[in-house]
């Protein structure tokens, strides 16, 4: 008979624990909408691993916490709902799965525990100059020469390869009829040779994606994940996880606070009450989205507990909770003022004058963009579930 779990309690002892432990210049930083870089991202992950909560996802026998999806659900929520980080993504709940389900035990034995107690920092090495929704249609070669594999090619778009040890990258190794077959996962350290990173300057003034030139760098068969050729299935596991994180509305509904805040903080005097009305109001429709996308989400979760297929809930989670967070980041950069876009983009590290978390808002404004293209465009996604409700 399965064990019943007291998920009130559950709850009630992450809320301690994080209140407790999660340090309150981490915490500052995500209630000030600042993109968070490898420190605090790792710092936090050390704390969680030497607690053994390092990984929510994995099994027991790995390091990991052996939760089912509910417990993992309420404690992305408590998490979010006290200004705590969520655990950075690419090693944890991108790669990590990924050797689990199909990694040689070397490479289990290597990479996982650089992983859980966030020594080793990954990036994902997919997207290509002309290779982005359209995956398949890749570049980067990758030559088979006995117990080695040649990379040559380019990767771009890579956030946060400029702070990372290493990179999981797809390339391809044969060609085939089908696109999608010939392509291999590949594990490269970003400092190898043959490897260079250029930083991608975007509007937003973060820096956080590059480009990554590979030249003749030289790969041990012994990193290619699984089966050489059978790269696309390991990849559409990946990002199958990676879409169903949208199912936590909690950060979404920190964020929608913060704005209402806002609005009563910089909105006080008479002549701004109908221009406060009429934002408001936006904000009461963003939030009864958020609150049917919240239930989908937990519909979600509870197909995933009872083995249930899930269909197109993570598309759809995905589309409307980045429409949903560019909608609440357009408010708030519509109440600070146009006059602080203006500045935009700063240069990375510059100093923020008296103004900084009016400029704060400008930066998540346009950093928001992305959101409707990472992790499968709004175009990829519809056709998804396109495709699931009225077949091909």
């Amino acid at each position: 008979m399965s064990e019943q779990i007291d998920y009130r309690a559950f709850r009630n002892e992450v809320e301690a624990f994080v209140q407790k432990n999660c340090p309150q210049d981490i915490r500052k930083l995500v209630a000030d909408n600042r993109k968070l870089s490898r420190e605090p991202w790792s710092r936090w992950q050390k704390i969680l691993h030497q607690h053994g909560w390092g990984a929510p996802n994995w099994p027991k026998e790995l390091g990991g916490t052996g939760w089912n999806p509910k417990q993992q659900a309420i404690y992305g929520e408590v998490l979010a709902e006290n200004d705590c980080p969520a655990q950075y993504h690419h090693g944890l709940r991108h790669i990590g799965p990924v050797l689990i389900e199909f990694g040689s035990p070397g490479q289990k034995s290597r990479y996982l525990p650089g992983i859980l107690d966030g020594s080793d920092w990954w990036c994902q090495g997919y997207s290509e100059p002309n290779a982005g929704s359209d995956l398949a249609s890749l570049k980067t070669r990758g030559e088979v020469r006995g117990d080695t594999i040649i990379v040559n090619g380019q990767k771009t778009w890579t956030s946060h390869a400029q702070e990372s040890d290493l990179m999981y990258t797809l390339v391809r190794t044969s060609e085939e009829a089908r696109k999608q077959d010939g392509i291999s996962l590949l594990i490269i350290p970003i400092k190898a040779q043959g490897i260079t990173v250029r930083p991608i300057r975007t509007i937003d003034g973060w820096l956080h994606v590059n480009e990554v030139f590979l030249d003749n760098v030289e790969v041990p068969l012994s990193d290619c994940i699984g089966d050489v050729g059978s790269g696309w299935k390991y990849g559409k596991f990946l990002l199958a996880r990676e879409r169903l994180n949208s199912a936590n509305t909690a950060p979404l509904f920190q964020y929608l606070s913060r704005t209402r805040y806002l609005i009563a903080e910089k909105l006080i005097q008479p002549k701004h009450r109908a221009r406060r009305a009429a934002l408001e109001l936006r904000l009461l429709n963003v939030e009864a989205e958020l609150r049917g996308i919240r239930e989908l989400g937990l519909e979600a979760i509870e197909a995933v507990m009872s083995k249930t297929p899930i269909t197109t809930q993570p598309s759809v989670l995905k589309l409307t909770s980045s429409r949903l967070y560019q909608t609440i980041t357009e408010i708030g950069a519509e109440v600070v003022g146009p006059e602080f876009a203006a500045r935009m983009p700063l240069q990375e590290g510059s100093a923020f004058d008296e103004n900084e978390q009016a400029t704060l808002w400008i930066q998540n404004y346009f950093f928001s963009r992305v959101r409707t293209i990472y992790g499968g465009s709004d175009e990829v996604q519809k056709n998804m579930v396109a495709r699931e409700l009225f077949g091909h």
